[in-house]
């Protein structure tokens, strides 16, 4: 009788072991108190799935070109009277020029692409006396005799300027079929930056496809004319980092008909390091016919350390566009994931049927994330959910939640969840289907305070307040929130577009960016059913518009998924405006 109960007592105990290790197992995979019951990819399959690592052949075969311009610059051969001129030297960037030359004194220089009209003519400025002088010549017209001044100053005071010419081919047909037609053009109150060397960016929705590779992403001056674009394929991703070089999601080959790779490069399209990523996902879901889908599809933003954090999907059979990775700048390996279905609850990307789309191989896209941003003040990062209709704010480090503002019913959220959800101090727009969460960076270490830049498409996605399901389709805007992070709530203070109404409604895509503290640039990017987009820059103290272009016949799939508004000579990366 004795043995049984000693049997029977560690039979007991053994379950106990082993119930209690399933627990804290499964209470691993989430950030709250939500256990999630569904099944998750591990890490290590979304690592080997995505295969991010650096590939230098891009790098290496522009040597050739980089060693070349170099020996000219060393020469002594070109003087301001011979001034080697060279243009498109990367063979990707047609509105770029690099000019050499050697003076016999140290000296520095100034030059200027000259406008068609005022506010057009881009300067720079090269403060570093020097014999050798390398310039790269940007912003130059397309199909056009360009004059470039050129000014030498020497250290004694004296100077001499130099003109020169360069004649630049057309733009491709796929430009030259946009119609962009500037109705308001404010060149006093524009952003136009230092030398006007700021442009208006573009950045193409190009997705896969051989038909799609032409839409090239490109930056128009206040007149609306194109000066700088890329003949390299360009999918959502174009953005400045810290170092002053762009980066940009690509293909490997213009001919694939995927993107697969991160490169970071300079306006005259020298690379300085290329990120290979697969392109296939595991498998394809019941039913679908198509095979690959590219990983990184929405954001990347550059970290602190210079690290890279990317929206992409985990790789499986089930669902999509609802993890992060982030991938070392030294190695182009993958350091860390971040699965929202570890920190969400399960029942929401389980029983989500609010929206269906076949591009996605018939995959789940329950979250759809459209943006992160990291906010160095407290090393969290913000973002928006498209499908959710959702914007939220997690630690890096630890993944637990720290906000939630939510277009859904409060009802909607588990109880261990409502304690993360913003109340509203007054009217404010709830998100809807939402993009591009950044945050003001003049809020940026304001103690437990920080101003919130969406583009609020205003579409209610599933079952949301009603006030959302009221407006939604009505019109699209720009918002700007405070938070109070402490108090947990949320006050509108600013937003733009409601009274366009519903010929600006944006039913996918869009940006709203921060120029200076009182100018905002909002990007209507999907309008008349993908064929048109509007961008708008505004006065957020007037409300009054400064510039304003109209974009038509943009093409198959390139829209203007975002507008940026970029300096062809950045000194230092402005977090929160060069996004």
């Amino acid at each position: 009788m004795r043995k049984k109960i000693k049997w029977l007592i560690a039979v007991i105990v053994a379950f106990i072991i082993v119930g209690a290790a399933y627990y804290y197992k499964a209470s691993k995979t989430s950030t709250t108190s939500q256990v999630t019951t569904s099944k998750v990819r591990s890490d290590s399959a979304v690592k080997k799935d995505i295969n991010s690592r650096l590939v230098y052949n891009e790098v290496n075969s522009q040597k050739s070109i980089t060693k070349s311009l170099k020996s000219k610059a060393t020469s002594g051969t070109y003087t301001l009277n011979n001034i080697y001129t060279k243009l498109n030297p990367y063979k990707v960037s047609p509105l770029t020029a690099v000019a050499i030359f050697h003076t016999s004194k140290a000296a520095k220089v100034s030059y200027t692409v000259v406008g068609k009209t005022s506010k057009t003519s881009i300067t720079n400025t090269v403060n570093k006396y020097t014999k050798s002088h390398t310039l790269q010549i940007l912003g130059l017209y397309a199909d056009y005799n360009n004059t470039v001044k050129i000014k030498v100053t020497y250290k004694n005071g004296t100077s001499v300027t130099k003109t020169i010419r360069i004649q630049t081919a057309k733009v491709p047909s796929s430009l030259s079929s946009i119609k962009i037609n500037v109705t308001k053009a404010n060149k006093k109150k524009m952003e136009t930056g230092k030398g006007n060397a700021k442009l208006t960016f573009m950045v193409r929705t190009t997705i896969s496809g051989k038909k799609q590779s032409k839409n090239y992403s490109f930056g128009i001056d206040a007149d609306g004319a194109i000066r700088w674009y890329t003949t390299r394929p360009t999918s959502h991703i174009f953005k400045q980092l810290s170092d002053g070089n762009l980066l940009i999601w690509t293909k490997s080959k213009a001919s694939n008909s995927y993107f697969n790779e991160l490169v970071e490069m300079n306006y005259e399209g020298k690379v300085t390091r290329t990120y290979r990523l697969n392109h296939k996902a595991l498998g394809k879901a019941k039913g679908s016919k198509k095979q690959n889908h590219n990983q990184i599809h929405h954001d990347v933003t550059e970290l602190p350390n210079q690290d890279l954090i990317a929206t992409v999907s985990d790789g499986g059979r089930t669902y999509v566009e609802d993890t992060m990775i982030v991938i070392s700048h030294k190695t182009g390996k993958i350091t860390k994931v971040i699965n929202m279905k570890n920190i969400l609850p399960s029942k929401f990307y389980r029983d989500y049927t609010a929206t269906k789309s076949s591009k996605y191989m018939g995959k789940r896209d329950w979250f759809h994330e459209n943006s992160v941003y990291y906010d160095k003040t407290d090393k969290s990062l913000i973002i928006s959910s498209r499908n959710q209709n959702l914007v939220m704010k997690i630690d890096y480090k630890t993944e637990k939640i720290k906000w939630i503002l939510s277009g859904k019913k409060r009802s909607a959220w588990p109880k261990s969840y409502r304690k993360y959800l913003l109340k509203a101090s007054g009217k404010i727009a709830w998100p809807g289907g939402q993009h591009a969460a950044i945050v003001a960076p003049n809020s940026l270490g304001k103690k437990n305070s920080l101003n919130l830049l969406i583009f609020n498409n205003n579409v209610a996605v599933g079952d949301t307040k009603k006030s959302l399901a009221n407006s939604s389709g009505k019109y699209s805007e720009g918002v700007e929130y405070k938070i109070n992070e402490k108090n947990m709530t949320i006050k509108q203070v600013d937003s733009f577009g409601k009274s366009l109404g519903s010929k600006n409604f944006a039913n996918i895509i869009g940006s709203n960016r921060y120029l200076s503290s009182t100018n905002r640039l909002i990007d209507f990017g999907w309008l008349d059913n993908g064929d048109a987009a509007n961008v708008i820059e505004y006065d957020a103290k007037t409300n009054k518009q400064i510039f304003n272009v109209k974009l038509t016949n943009l093409g198959s799939g390139g829209y203007v998924y975002r507008a940026e508004r970029f300096s062809l000579f950045p000194t230092k990366h402005s977090y929160g405006t060069d996004e």
